[in-house]
């Protein structure tokens, strides 16, 4: 059935096909007897896929990356889809457009997407009011946070402190995002010296909290290996409780799409299948050298590609591409292949 809805819903712009499928969701789990009715189609059992990570109970390891629902406006929908945890954001203190229309791109023969988004979102505050009318309580949601994009370089600890307290009531952990590539020069904050000071910042600002929630931070799959060393070295000697591995990639290689078609996409970071193989080379670098929990992202559209991440040193995963190409029943289908505890 999803493959008849996906043929029809590939002939409209990728953004707009998002909104309404997200909003028509929406207005469906609030139907009487929509949320239970969404559960027993997609809700299997989580019985043994419990798993405690960054101290975190999560009743399942399967959650929706950042990006998807950036003002956490579907938190209850996507659990009753069965998510364990939903990241919202990239959250930047105040409201932003964004990057301009189109800018999400479906590469079908790849099963993938180009996005250059550029952290459009309602701002912090929205996000917030949002949470508060959140109803699911077995799920954990993250928050994503990231900076305005007419903040400049030296002065982005700002907004990492400012979405960082802002959020700390309402969210279960922090993601640090410095390795988005649709934000001009936000990599360069990746570098070192500029990460070291963003991190210790906010452990600072945690210091003042009786309940310390876990900071990860989020990298991209293009870094070399002195730079994924200095990743490592940062997440060693930091209080940095984990890292999500990894973000969208700027490579085109190796693609089934015609080249002058994904030329004609312009930008952006690409996602999706292409990505498993790169990212989990990313993966295994990190946690063969590293011993704290990590996330891992970029390509899960089967059992087997969430079965890779684990194999790899992943302790969570996440999807994005995949549920869109793979339909709201991959989440029950993906947790026939969890490992139990």
């Amino acid at each position: 059935m999803y493959k008849l809805i996906k043929a029809i819903l590939f002939q409209f712009d990728a953004e707009k096909v998002h909104h309404f499928v997200m909003n028509s969701l929406s207005i469906f789990y609030r139907l009487p007897f929509g949320h239970r009715l969404l559960r027993l189609m997609f809700d299997s059992s989580n019985e043994g896929l419990g798993k405690k990570v960054f101290g975190l109970n999560f009743k399942n390891p399967i959650g929706l990356a950042a990006g998807f629902d950036k003002n956490g406006k579907y938190i209850d929908e996507l659990a009753a889809l069965g998510f364990g945890f939903v990241e919202v954001g990239t959250v930047t203190p105040r409201p932003q457009a964004g990057n301009d229309l189109p800018r999400l791109f479906r590469l079908p023969k790849d099963e993938a997407i180009i996005n250059r988004m550029g952290f459009n979102n309602d701002g912090v505050d929205v996000l917030i009011e949002n949470l508060k009318r959140t109803k699911t309580k077995d799920v954990i949601i993250g928050g994503n946070i990231g900076k305005n994009k007419d903040t400049p370089n030296e002065n982005a600890i700002d907004d990492y402190v400012i979405c960082f307290e802002k959020l700390y009531d309402y969210v279960n952990y922090f993601v640090i995002n410095v390795s988005s590539p649709n934000t001009p020069g936000l990599r360069a904050l990746q570098e070192k010296e500029p990460l070291k000071a963003i991190i210790n910042s906010l452990m600072d600002k945690r210091s003042n909290y009786s309940l310390q929630k876990p900071i990860l931070l989020k990298i991209a799959p293009d870094l070399n290996e002195s730079q994924l060393d200095d990743i490592i070295e940062i997440t060693k000697t930091t209080a940095l409780d984990g890292l999500v591995v990894s973000n969208t990639t700027l490579s085109r290689d190796g693609l089934q799409t015609p080249s002058s078609d994904v030329e004609a996409k312009g930008n952006g970071g690409l996602s999706g299948k292409p990505l498993l193989n790169k990212s989990n080379e990313v993966l295994s670098y990190i946690t063969t050298r590293c011993d704290k929990p990590v996330i891992g992202v970029g390509g899960i559209h089967s059992g087997n590609d969430m079965i890779a991440k684990f194999n790899n040193g992943a302790s969570l995963v996440q999807l994005y591409t995949g549920f869109v190409y793979e339909g709201p029943s991959v989440v029950k289908r993906l947790k026939m292949f969890a490992p139990l505890r």
